[in-house]
């Protein structure tokens, strides 16, 4: 079981701050960790009506004491009645506060133009907790040919090909398409099943849109093509949603499974299907909230109740998650005396972001040995890099893939920490790297500086 997010590399840049805290003489002053998604660690604001509302929620006394808003007294007064004792010490039900299931419900039938229920929501801890509940109910508890079988892009989350290795199912790779600003091909859909059908059950597809690590956003076209593809072949859907805020492509827009599934009618609008939420992306980057919700349409009745009794057995999700996504699903309104500093610091928080996505491109297609496909969404870029022949003997003699020996090399000379593309697999023979867009504009600015200098100076080196 891998997850390269926090895997040996991220291990090596935490001893680097430890060396660099005690003095040590190193080629840069600092390490800047564009490895993972964490959007407050690397400087980004939190949203002061979702810190308001969690500060009177965790302690009640200031709805008498403080002067934050109206809005934000009222909001926390309604999550304080749907908490036990009326506090968020208390549990609350397996799936989460009825009236903050209520309010997801809502956004997502507003969001959709087609109807919500509360009673398909199921709060969870962080979207991970969700994927990976709905993925543990899919598996056929057998071993061998008899084995679940789930497809999931490559390059995928990490996060997918380490759940089906820790459950024993069998990960069904099928390829994006480079190419193609990372598309999503049936004919390779066909092709990755057909070949895994002797091996396995196929029970699922798993679609990230927009993608991570690789930050294409699909088309309507694309996810109805999916869709009538899982009908064929008699596949729930998993719809990875986390960057649904997080579009930027000049003509890119966000469509959910859920809504493009219920509107091509009754021939599809029955299917299977679990989309996925979190409070750590988008504008809020609120990741150690550990928020995050499931939406499962149309399950069986027998199977949804074993699905309730399967979450019953970790009591709840947390309750500052719960608090965390009602704020995010259910913001202030027009009028309401948050929504202007509301609206301000979403639209700065996202407006930063486009314009650093756009900067990271530019500059890596501006460099030799590098090609970067547009950042359409999400918060990572992932380039591919075309190595000497030079480099990729040096890492075989050092036992690691070629990207990770670049990207390790890249740590060592100037403190970036990323991650190698094969930590989220790649097409035998090609060799990326995953890097975020959060660092703040001037940091960032700064990193790819040294990051030019040191790719050049690297394929300089290796090229003879």
């Amino acid at each position: 079981m891998e997850y390269a997010v926090r895997g040996p590399i991220v291990a090596r840049a935490t001893e680097l701050e430890k060396e660099l805290a005690n003095g040590a003489n190193k080629p840069f002053t600092s390490v800047m960790k564009a490895n993972i998604g964490d959007c407050h660690a690397t400087g980004q604001t939190p949203i002061t009506f979702i810190r308001q509302v969690l500060s009177v929620c965790a302690y009640p006394e200031m709805l008498e004491t403080c002067n934050f808003p109206q809005d934000v007294k009222d909001r926390a007064k309604r999550l304080l009645g749907g908490c036990k004792g009326g506090s968020i010490g208390s549990y609350s039900a397996s799936p989460g506060i009825d009236v903050i299931r209520e309010d997801i419900a809502k956004y997502i039938s507003e969001r959709d133009g087609t109807p919500s229920k509360p009673e398909d929501i199921m709060l969870c801890t962080g979207a991970s907790d969700g994927i990976k509940t709905i993925l543990a109910m899919l598996m056929t508890g057998k071993l061998g040919k008899e084995r679940a079988g789930i497809l999931i892009p490559v390059p995928q989350y990490p996060l997918y090909s380490a759940t089906l290795t820790e459950f024993n199912a069998y990960p069904i790779p099928y390829y994006l398409d480079e190419e193609n600003h990372w598309g999503l091909d049936v004919k390779e859909l066909k092709r990755a099943l057909n070949e895994a059908k002797p091996n396995c059950v196929p029970r699922a597809i798993c679609v990230i849109n927009p993608g991570n690590p690789t930050g294409q956003v699909l088309t309507r076209q694309n996810i109805e093509d999916v869709i009538k593809f899982a009908k064929q072949e008699k596949l729930m859907v998993l719809a990875d949603e986390v960057y649904q805020h997080n579009i930027w492509g000049e003509g890119c827009k966000f469509f959910s499974f859920k809504k493009v599934l219920s509107e091509m009618g009754p021939d599809y609008n029955t299917m299977e299907l679990a989309s996925f939420m979190s409070a750590s992306k988008g504008f809020m980057g609120e990741c150690g909230s550990r928020g995050g919700y499931a939406e499962i349409v149309n399950l069986l009745p027998d199977v949804k109740a074993c699905l309730m009794k399967s979450i019953s057995a970790k009591l709840c999700p947390p309750i500052v998650g719960q608090i965390v996504m009602d704020c995010i699903t259910n913001p202030p309104k027009p009028g309401d005396p948050s929504y202007e500093l509301f609206k301000k610091e979403k639209d700065n928080v996202l407006a930063l972001l486009k314009k650093k996505a756009g900067m990271v491109t530019s500059l890596f297609n501006s460099i030799e040995g590098i090609k970067c496909n547009e950042v359409q969404g999400a918060m990572y870029a992932f380039p591919q890099i075309f190595l000497p022949q030079g480099a990729v003997e040096e890492a075989n003699k050092r036992n690691q893939t070629p990207d990770a020996f670049y990207c390790f090399q890249l740590l060592e000379t100037t403190g970036i920490c990323v991650v190698p593309g094969s930590g989220f697999r790649q097409k035998e023979g090609t060799y990326h790297f995953r890097i975020t867009i959060l660092p703040k504009i001037e940091e960032m600015t700064d990193a790819l500086e040294r990051f030019k200098e040191f790719h050049l100076a690297f394929l300089a080196r290796f090229k003879n």
